[in-house]
């Protein structure tokens, strides 16, 4: 029992104990510690151009609106939703300069031209990665049929599927989608930044396309052309039905382009100067609609280019007759055969422009 004194005083202490329990602490504002970033275990190039060895790295871990921001529409479509390329219709399937693909998504280096042959399948393929390392795999159970499906092993983007058909010495074939790869020539390997790439897309159509197609992939900045059609109502059109009335197609070159060394401009200025822009549906001896000079743009961005580029050179007096260059919506791209692609490079010939006589 307590002592009768002590009643107030411990009534008093009781009190001010029940008070402080039924006060609600004061949230103290603590800032939310940073995610850890995983890693992964891949090899790069060093200042040589050589493989660094195994390195553990970050993995590039992106938001899906970033991933957009960064990628063309139809790389999005392949690395980011597992989409597939049609064969026969990727940049870089015929592809044979010496050099490295590295993944589009990362810059991830993946495969080497040494390791590249023709599967007769349309698409890029390969017997071995540059490091087993830099390529994922799992196991891919879409479309009622059970593949291995290949990864970048940093960025986690879509590049094809493996299969045990290839030939020695591994026996395996990578087949790739040329939208999931960048390529570098073997002279700029390890003097480009890793993944300095921003890859962008153009369409010209200016007369005799293997005459465009070698201007364009002799260009500093190009990453890869390829001859086809564009702008017509035939889809999957061979070059006999191009070449007759009736397809509304003219022939045209997909220019993929690295925007960080060479701007859409400066493409702009070579197009117009590998051909004659005033002559309508046609280029000196090659007469035909599927001859004509066009701008297939993609955006807002490439038609002022386009228009503006037009506007300066008929305002400046390089042509005395108007430029009747069509500045057009690119719609479906659809590639020339094989034995058009890379022409004039595969035969030695002289390329096939007429020159501006104004």
């Amino acid at each position: 029992m307590l002592h009768p004194l002590l009643l107030p005083a411990t009534a008093l202490l009781l009190a001010a104990c029940s008070r402080v329990a039924a006060t609600p602490a004061v949230s103290q504002d603590v800032p939310d510690m940073p995610k850890p970033v995983p890693t992964v275990t891949v090899q790069l190039l060093d200042a040589e151009g050589r493989l660094t060895g195994p390195l553990a790295v970050p993995k590039v871990v992106r938001t899906e609106k970033d991933w957009q921001a960064r990628l063309s529409p139809e790389q999005f479509r392949i690395l980011r939703k597992q989409g597939t390329e049609k064969a026969f219709c990727g940049l870089l399937w015929d592809h044979h300069e010496d050099g490295q693909y590295a993944c589009a998504g990362c810059g991830l280096p993946l495969f080497d031209s040494r390791h590249k042959f023709e599967s007769g399948t349309g698409w890029p393929s390969y017997f071995a990665p540059v490091a087993k390392e830099n390529v994922a795999e799992r196991t891919d159970a879409s479309h009622f049929m059970v593949r291995t499906e290949i990864l970048c092993a940093r960025c986690d983007g879509h590049l094809g599927h493996v299969f045990d058909d290839g030939p020695e010495p591994t026996g395996l074939r990578y087949c790739l989608n040329s939208e999931s790869l960048v390529f570098t020539p073997q002279p700029l390997l390890g003097v480009e930044p890793e993944g300095s790439h921003v890859r962008e897309v153009a369409y010209f159509a200016g007369g005799c396309f293997w005459g465009i197609e070698e201007t364009f992939r002799t260009t500093p900045g190009v990453l890869a052309t390829a001859a086809g059609f564009m702008g017509g109502s035939v889809k999957d059109p061979s070059y006999e039905q191009v070449s007759a009335p009736g397809s509304g197609h003219a022939e045209t070159v997909r220019v993929e382009y690295d925007s960080q060394q060479v701007t859409y401009a400066r493409l702009l200025d070579v197009f117009f100067k590998a051909h004659d822009p005033t002559q309508l549906n046609r280029q000196g001896p090659d007469v035909g609609e599927h001859y004509r000079s066009a701008l297939f743009v993609s955006g807002p961005r490439q038609r002022s280019a386009a228009q503006a580029a037009i506007a300066a050179l008929q305002a400046g007096g390089t042509y005395v007759r108007p430029i009747v260059t069509a500045v057009e919506d690119a719609g479906a791209f659809w590639m020339a055969a094989p034995e058009h692609q890379q022409y004039l490079l595969r035969t030695g010939q002289a390329a096939c422009k007429a020159p501006a006589d104004g």
